[in-house]
């Protein structure tokens, strides 16, 4: 009988997390199911997501950033089945195929001058793990730098340069020479460059995990200690990059030049994972350096001729609509209509990020009441006060949000690159009805209680499930 994915589909209906307790992550399902975030999702389309039951949810995480265009974006939808139906000859490897070759061009040509080549791999993951080992063979020099609370991946070596321990526990050793450096810290920077073994310093321009920045200046003069202590500097651009910030790259809003730089996420369309790494002609020579050496460094999926028509739709996309000036000006309304909700409201504090990358911080209140409630809520948890909004705005509103990282009372938004005045202003006045509420009362402390109680409930039966 021939595979028919509608009839698959149709027949294993509602087996989501029943399956992946049994078969994949039962913690995850534990912790979807305890937020009350067990939804079955059917269809995505542009901003938003869509249930079994027709509910409609503003998708304000976009695959914590892949879908840049939208989720089913015609363009990209299109341009795979022209590519499918073509049956392009696919991973020959010993060739040279035209469609890396494009889209490398594409975003050389998008990229400062000192950008002459491309390695494209899978993930961001896998870009990070190609700026480290070609920062080593370009360098000679072992040493890699990272910021604090910095985000470059899961895989060991991104994982050495995580700024968690969250994330690194139980995992060790990891990569040797990987150093943390407090963030924007420059004194801390030149002690570690004058040791004279250090490859490289590698950041994100605006960094993932509480959507911290810094100013201007402060990255001139980061990147100028490194490269007078003869380093590389590498610009994690995987979430930041493709137009996320209103640029094409974040490191263009302060006056950067990295000497590699890695993106991902946005170039996929949403449909094909891609990643790529973008240096220098000397950086890449050094690694492939003879003919022996032509697959020193390689990957099977590296020239996937899907991933490549993905990417370079993507950026037609990009140029057709204007996205990175929309992205931009989305950016300055975020600020306007989320600063504005910060004069009337005593939670929130700050808002930060730039483009469609937003982080918007909460913190200690004045008055009486709401301090008193703000005790109550953060003695169970550090920063559970934003979790604590996080999940009404879904129940409530329909809103996807996330927190931007533990121990930090940040929401971050990400919504798709097409988010338009509609859906800020949505956000913010759900918003702005969740923190009136928790400045009057404890009504909305309670409908998170009831939902974690709820949640809790479901996740013994999931627990109970994934066992038998």
């Amino acid at each position: 009988m021939p595979f028919d994915l509608a009839e698959l589909l149709e027949g294993r209906r509602g087996e989501n997390f029943e399956l992946h307790a049994r078969y994949l992550n039962p913690q995850l399902t534990k912790v979807v199911k305890t937020l009350g975030f067990d939804r079955f999702y059917e269809r995505g389309e542009g901003c938003y997501l869509f249930d079994a039951d027709g509910k409609r949810y503003l998708d304000l995480l976009s695959g914590f950033g892949v879908f840049a265009l939208g989720r089913s974006h015609p363009v990209i939808k299109n341009a795979l089945r022209q590519a499918i139906d073509a049956d392009l000859p696919n991973m020959v490897q010993m060739d040279c195929a035209l469609l890396p070759g494009i889209l490398a061009e594409a975003l050389v040509t998008r990229s400062p001058a000192n950008i002459e080549r491309v390695v494209f791999g899978n993930s961001g993951a896998e870009a990070v793990e190609a700026s480290i080992k070609f920062a080593r063979a370009a360098t000679k020099r072992s040493r890699v730098l990272y910021h604090a609370h910095a985000y470059h991946g899961l895989t060991m070596g991104a994982l050495s340069v995580n700024g968690s321990s969250d994330f690194k526990s139980g995992f060790g050793p990891l990569l040797p020479g990987a150093v943390e450096v407090p963030f924007g810290d420059l004194d801390a920077l030149q002690r570690e460059l004058r040791a004279g073994d250090v490859a490289a310093f590698i950041v994100e321009p605006i960094q993932g995990k509480g959507v911290y920045e810094l100013p201007a200046e402060r990255w001139r003069d980061l990147e100028a200690a490194v490269h007078e202590a003869g380093a590389l500097f590498i610009c994690d651009e995987v979430q930041t990059g493709v137009g996320r910030t209103g640029r094409f790259y974040a490191f263009e809003h302060y006056g950067l030049t990295p000497d590699i730089i890695t993106v991902s996420k946005a170039l996929s369309g949403g449909y094909v994972p891609v990643g790529a790494m973008l240096a220098s002609d000397k950086i890449v020579r050094s690694v492939y350096s003879s003919m022996d050496r032509a697959m020193v460094h390689s990957t099977t999926f590296k020239g996937n001729q899907l991933a490549m028509v993905a990417g370079l739709a993507t950026l037609s996309v990009f140029d057709e609509e204007g996205i990175v000036e929309h992205a931009a000006a989305m950016g300055d309304l975020w600020k306007e209509r989320l600063g504005a909700l910060a004069e009337r409201h005593e939670f929130l504090h700050e808002i930060r990020g730039e483009g469609q990358m937003i982080g918007v911080e909460f913190g200690r209140p004045t008055s009486m009441g709401a301090r008193r409630r703000w005790r109550l809520v953060e003695s169970t948890r550090t920063a559970m006060f934003s979790q604590t909004l996080v999940v009404p705005l879904f129940h409530r509103y329909g809103i996807l949000t996330q927190v931007a990282a533990d121990n930090v009372n940040v929401i971050k938004l990400l919504p798709a690159l097409i988010a338009g005045e509609a859906e800020v202003d949505y956000f913010v006045a759900s918003l702005d009805e969740l923190l009136s509420d928790a400045e009057r009362n404890s009504r909305w402390l309670f409908e998170f209680g009831v939902t974690m109680a709820k949640g809790a409930l479901k996740k013994t039966s999931v627990a109970s499930a994934g066992t038998t």
